[in-house]
């Protein structure tokens, strides 16, 4: 390198380290703050999930124990209520709030109520359920339907049994059900063409369903014949 090169590389590691530290005067305190809030916040975070949200989750989890317990039993009362020493499905939602255990008793909660007929607060509890677990998910809805169908609620229905049945198609179980209940719906209703609509997705959908099978004299009656 001649002489001349390695001057001027000198006077540019020169330049570059005074920049550096020019830049470091000015911001250097405004970049420490930074740094040191970022790991407060991360330590933060870090100390919460371990130290509050986990133990809260293992406890709601531990008091659900029991009520799915009553629920597999059948009995709905104790599932919904406790007993003496147990909480019940609505005691984990109001005490651990925020939980999947609390989330997960919502779906328990208003399955519940819709077996002692209080439609109310079946709809209340399964509206404020939410899964990503499609097949779970689909049956909410299609328990919100039952509900709103109980309370002659028929648009509110039928809107839930098409989510039912179209969340999650490849349930070969419930999805033809839950679409063949709106169908049935939206025909009393007198919405014959959307009524054929959903008979004819159950038709050429799930052909080896109970309802697939059975589903040409629905279609027939409102003048579809194969």
């Amino acid at each position: 390198m001649s002489e001349i090169k390695k001057h001027v590389h000198v006077e540019t590691e020169r330049n570059v380290v005074t920049e550096v530290e020019q830049f470091w005067q000015k911001k250097g305190k405004a970049i420490s703050y930074g740094i040191a809030v970022v790991v407060v916040l991360i330590i933060g975070y870090l100390g919460y999930k371990n130290y509050i949200v986990e133990p809260r989750e293992q406890k709601a989890s531990e008091a659900m124990f029991h009520a799915e317990e009553y629920y597999r039993m059948d009995s709905v009362k104790l599932a919904l209520n406790g007993d003496n020493v147990n909480a019940g499905f609505v005691k984990v939602i109001s005490k651990y709030g925020g939980t999947k255990a609390a989330n997960l008793s919502a779906f328990y909660a208003g399955s519940c109520y819709l077996k002692l007929g209080d439609f109310n607060n079946a709809v209340k509890y399964l509206k404020a359920f939410s899964t990503p677990v499609q097949q779970l998910q689909a049956r909410a809805y299609g328990l919100l339907g039952d509900a709103y169908s109980e309370l002659s609620k028929k648009e509110e229905a039928v809107d839930e049994y098409k989510k039912a049945g179209t969340y999650f198609e490849q349930d070969e179980l419930l999805s033809p059900e839950y679409l063949f209940r709106a169908g049935y719906l939206l025909e009393s209703m007198g919405k014959n063409k959307e009524a054929i609509e959903l008979y004819q997705k159950i038709k050429d959908r799930y052909p080896t369903s109970p309802q697939g099978a059975d589903i040409d004299k629905y279609l027939a009656r409102l003048g579809i014949v194969k």
